[in-house]
C-alpha cells in the first residue's frame, strides 16, 4: 500500500488506471497531503470522488466519507474492491454480522475508507464504535447541504463540523458540484478553510448547448415529441416535477413509438434499480424522471437532457444538465417552459413553511420534556403540524443554540417470529437467566404470525433496564432462534440548559424559516431569468457560480438569436365565492387543521400537511381545487374574505 511519500501520479496509474489527473484533482490532493483542509468545487462528472479515494491510500489512518447517497456508496465500494482497496460502509441495510465485520476492519486498520450517511453519527453506539480510531481525512460529499442558504439544505449536515472535531480529524475535504460564492464562503467559514485552499474548476462546458422555449401547456407535449423524433437517437433524460407527470409523459413517449420509461421515488427500490440498469446499458433509451434519478449516474454518453418542468433553482439545473455529455461530445440541454409551472414550484416552497403558532407549539412541547428524553419525529411532526424535515431542522437549531444535545436513537416497537418453540428457547438457559427469558417471553403478545413485545412493560415486570431486554432479543436473533424486527424510531436528547423564553425562541425560528422561504423563491426567479435568455445562458450560469465567461458561448438560445423570451406572470385568478364559503365552513369544522390563512392556502393548493392528513381533508373534493393559483394570492383572498365576514 502506498504512503504519503509516494508520488500521487504513480498511485493514480497503479490503482485507478489513469496516466494523468483531471483538471483540479492534483491541486486538491496535494493540499490534503500537505495537511490542509480543502474545498473542492467541481462540476458534475468532474472527478470529485478521486480527490478522497487516492489520498485515502496514502494517508496513515482512516478516511471517512459522509454521503447521503446510499446507492452511490455501494457503487463506489464495489469499484474500490475491484481495485483491491478495502472500503466499507455502515448503514441500516447491513446485517449484524456484516456490521461487526466492518467495525473489526476499522479497528484493525485494514479498512482505508469508511462511507457513512450523516444521520449515522447521531447514534451513540456507532460513535462509540469509532472511539480511539484515528481519522486522517473527513470528507463531506454534497457539502452545499451544510449551508442554510444552499439549494439542498439538510439539517444533519449542520452538525458535521462538531463531528469532525470530536473525531479529531486531521483534515477536512468538502466537495460539491453546485456552490455559488456565498455558499462556498459559508462552507469555508464553517470548516476554517483558507480561501487559497478552495479549488474551483471551470464551470462552463462548451459541449453543452443550452436552449429554452416558452410555450403554452397545450403546445408542450407535441413539441416534446417532435424534438425527440427529429433528433439523432441518443440516451435521454426528461426531467419533470411530479411522479404522476413522469408516468404520463413516459406513456406519451411510448405512444409515439419511443423507447421510454418512467422513474420516480414512488417506485420500489428493485424497480428503480432495474430501470437505472436498463438506461445504463442502452444507447438511445429515454428516462422520464423526477429529480430522484441521476444521483451517482456515471453514463458518459447522455446526449439530451430535457426539462419538461422547470427545476427549482439554478443549482439544481446545473446538476441536472451536468449529467449530459461527459464524453466531451456535443449534447443538448433543452427546456420547454410553460410559465404556469412556476406556481407549482413556488407552492411547494410555501407549503414547507410552518406557521408561527405551529412553531410555538413545537417549542412549548420540547421545553416541557425531562432532562433526558426520547421523541418520535413522526409524532412530533403530527402534533405540531410541521413537516418532518422542518421539524428536524428546528431540533437542529435547538442543538446549535446549546439547548439540547442528541443521544442515541432507539426503536419503540419490537416484534419477532419464533424459529424454535418457546419451551426450546427457555431450555437453552439455566438458573436466573432461564427465569428472565421465561418472563420476557410471557410479556409478548401473539398476533397472526408475529409476536409483539412492549419494552416498557417488560422492563417493569422483570425489574430490569431497557438494555438487558434489547440485548436478550438481539442475542436470540443472532443465534437464529427468532426473526426480529424493530420499528418506530425515536430520537434521544439531553437538555443542556433551560429555554430563555419560549416565545422569543419561536419567533426567532419563524424568522429563520420565512427567510429561507424568501431565499428559495428568489432561487426560482433566478432560474426563470436564465430561461428567458436575455443574455448568453451559459454566461448567466457562470456568473452565478463566480466564473464569468470571457465571451458568449455562441450556441445557446440567446446567442443563436432565438431569445430573449417574454415569460408572462401567472394571471391573478380569483377564487370563486362558493369555494371561499366551503373552506370557511371547513375551518369551523376543523379548527386545528385550518387555523390560519396559510393552512387554508395549503389546503386549496393541494399541499398536504400533518394536520390536513389527520383530519382526512386531503380526501375532500375541494382539496387542491386552486392549485393553479399562486399561494400568495390565495392568502390575500382568504384574508379579505374572512375579514369581511367578521
Amino acid at each position: 500500500m502506498p504512503n504519503s511519500q509516494t508520488n500521487p501520479t504513480d498511485v493514480l496509474e497503479e490503482y485507478f488506471g489513469f496516466s494523468e489527473f483531471k483538471f483540479g484533482q492534483q491541486d486538491v490532493i496535494s493540499r490534503l497531503l500537505d495537511g490542509k483542509s480543502t474545498l473542492a468545487v467541481f462540476p458534475t462528472g468532474g472527478g470529485k470522488s478521486l480527490c478522497y479515494q487516492l489520498p485515502a491510500l496514502m494517508l496513515d489512518h482512516l478516511t471517512i466519507v459522509v454521503s447521503p447517497l446510499i446507492a452511490l456508496m455501494k457503487d463506489q465500494i464495489d469499484q474500490l474492491h475491484s481495485k483491491g482497496i478495502c472500503a466499507i460502509r455502515l448503514d441500516s441495510s447491513l446485517t449484524l454480522e456484516e456490521y461487526r465485520d466492518s467495525i473489526a476492519k476499522i479497528r484493525s486498520g485494514e479498512a482505508k475508507i469508511l462511507y457513512v450517511a450523516p444521520e449515522r453519527f447521531f447514534n451513540e453506539r456507532f460513535r462509540g464504535s469509532l472511539g480511539g480510531t484515528k481519522v486522517s481525512l473527513f470528507a463531506i460529499d454534497e457539502a452545499h447541504c451544510i449551508s442554510q442558504w444552499g439549494h439542498n439544505f439538510r439539517p444533519d449536515y449542520l452538525k458535521m463540523k462538531g463531528i469532525a472535531e470530536k473525531l479529531s480529524a486531521e483534515r477536512v475535504l468538502c466537495l460539491t458540484a453546485t456552490a455559488a460564492p456565498p455558499v462556498q464562503d459559508d462552507i469555508r467559514n464553517t470548516f476554517n478553510i483558507a480561501e487559497e485552499d478552495a479549488v474551483c474548476t471551470p464551470f462552463f462546458r462548451p459541449n453543452l448547448h443550452i436552449r429554452s422555449q416558452v410555450v403554452t401547456a397545450e403546445q408542450r407535449d407535441s413539441l416534446l415529441i417532435e424534438k425527440l423524433q427529429n433528433s439523432e437517437p441518443g440516451a435521454t433524460i426528461i426531467y419533470v416535477t411530479l411522479q404522476k407527470t413522469a408516468e404520463s409523459v413516459a406513456n406519451l413517449c411510448q405512444s409515439a413509438g419511443l423507447n421510454a420509461r418512467a422513474y420516480h421515488a414512488g417506485m420500489d427500490a428493485e424497480t428503480r434499480s432495474e430501470i437505472q440498469e436498463w438506461f445504463m446499458q442502452g444507447e438511445s433509451h429515454i428516462v422520464v424522471a423526477t429529480i430522484a434519478f441521476g444521483m451517482g449516474i456515471d453514463k458518459a454518453n447522455i446526449r439530451y437532457v430535457y426539462h419538461y418542468n422547470p427545476p427549482k433553482s439554478i443549482e439544481s439545473y446545473a446538476q441536472e444538465i451536468g449529467r449530459a455529455g461527459r464524453d466531451g461530445n456535443v449534447s443538448r440541454c433543452e427546456t420547454i417552459l410553460v410559465p404556469e409551472d412556476r406556481i407549482t414550484l413556488e407552492n411547494f416552497v410555501y407549503g414547507d413553511t410552518p406557521t408561527l403558532p405551529s412553531i410555538q407549539t413545537f417549542v412549548d412541547e420540547i421545553a416541557k420534556q425531562p432532562d433526558e428524553f426520547f421523541i418520535s419525529p413522526t409524532k412530533l411532526s403530527n402534533y405540531c403540524d410541521i413537516r418532518s424535515i422542518v421539524t428536524q431542522t428546528l431540533m437542529t437549531y435547538l442543538e446549535l443554540d446549546g439547548y439540547l444535545a442528541s443521544t442515541s436513537p432507539r426503536y419503540d416497537s419490537y416484534k419477532f417470529k419464533p424459529n424454535v418453540s418457546g419451551a426450546e428457547l427457555i431450555g437453552k438457559f439455566q438458573g436466573e437467566r432461564q427465569e428472565f427469558v421465561r418472563g420476557l417471553l410471557s410479556c409478548s403478545k401473539k398476533q397472526r404470525i408475529w409476536f409483539t413485545i412492549d419494552i416498557g412493560e417488560a422492563m417493569k415486570r422483570l425489574n430490569c433496564d431497557r438494555q438487558r431486554v434489547i440485548k436478550a432479543l438481539d442475542f436470540f436473533a443472532e443465534n437464529d432462534w427468532i426473526e426480529l424486527k424493530a420499528s418506530g424510531l425515536v430520537r434521544g436528547y439531553r437538555t443542556l440548559r433551560s429555554f430563555d423564553s419560549n416565545q422569543s425562541i419561536a419567533e426567532s425560528f419563524y424568522e429563520k424559516v420565512t427567510s429561507r422561504e424568501t431565499n428559495e423563491i428568489d432561487r426560482t426567479q433566478k432560474w426563470f431569468d436564465l430561461a428567458a435568455a436575455k443574455a448568453c445562458q451559459p454566461g448567466i450560469l457562470s456568473v452565478h457560480f463566480g466564473q464569468p465567461l470571457s465571451e458568449p458561448c455562441g450556441e445557446c438560445s440567446f446567442c443563436i438569436g432565438d431569445g430573449p423570451f417574454e415569460i408572462p406572470e401567472p394571471s391573478a385568478a380569483k377564487i370563486d365565492e362558493s369555494t371561499l364559503q366551503t373552506v370557511r365552513n371547513l375551518a369551523l369544522e376543523h379548527p386545528d387543521a385550518l387555523n390560519t390563512p396559510r393552512a387554508i392556502a395549503r389546503f386549496l393548493c393541494g399541499i398536504r400537511s400533518p394536520a390536513l392528513t389527520r383530519a382526512k381533508l386531503s380526501r375532500h373534493q375541494s382539496f387542491g381545487c386552486c392549485e393553479e393559483i399562486p399561494f400568495g394570492l390565495i392568502i390575500q383572498q382568504v384574508d379579505s374574505h374572512f375579514a369581511a365576514k367578521q
